[in-house]
């Protein structure tokens, strides 16, 4: 059976921990940053992880490996 191709745009974007946790980049930290305040900017540099279940799966599925 052939090795499954890993999706480009996910594998960029996401990647799983040991634990099995998929974690992610925060939003809304583009563009428009001066009406933010500067704790909420710092606070946004912070990586966060996928908290609903059936989304992380189907990341994981997309990155097999």
């Amino acid at each position: 059976m052939p090795k499954q191709k890993s999706h480009k745009a996910t594998a960029k974007r996401f990647t799983v921990t040991k634990s099995g946790l998929v974690k992610r980049a925060q939003a809304y930290k583009r563009h428009k940053l001066t009406s933010k305040t500067t704790k909420r900017t710092r606070n946004l540099r912070k990586t966060a992880y996928v908290n609903v279940i059936k989304e992380a799966q189907t990341i994981k599925t997309l990155i097999p490996y």
